[in-house]
């Protein structure tokens, strides 16, 4: 009779042991769900920290080019205000050689009168 009590024991203890391990919660890390799932979390997490990456270096990028962009506008103004100081300063000298010149007929002119 104790063989067959133990029997009926063990049998019992089999099936609920069996139960829980298909129940979801005890036996889940076991069946590979889990791992899966951790595994699908970090490739998205992977994932986000790459377009991170990407967003952040093209707003550097959109950054450097703009700031390229401010210089070099910049310079070309500045290259255009010195051609425009330059071609006053040519026009400025050619009308004071024109007043010079001038003058200096205006005087030989007064001398050859006396």
């Amino acid at each position: 009779m104790n063989k067959l009590l133990a029997a009926l024991v063990a049998g019992l203890f089999a099936t609920v042991t069996f139960a829980a391990s298909h129940a979801g919660a005890p036996m889940a890390a076991a069946s590979g769900a889990k791992p899966a799932a951790a595994a699908t979390a970090a490739d998205a997490k992977a994932d986000s920290k790459a377009m991170k990456a990407d967003a952040k270096a093209d707003k550097k990028a959109a950054k450097a080019t703009e700031k390229a962009e401010k210089k070099a506008a910049k310079a070309t103004a500045k290259s255009e205000k010195k051609a425009a100081e330059a071609k006053k300063d040519k026009a400025v000298a050619a009308a004071d050689a024109k007043k010079d010149t001038a003058a200096a007929k205006a005087d030989a002119k007064k001398d050859a009168a006396k």
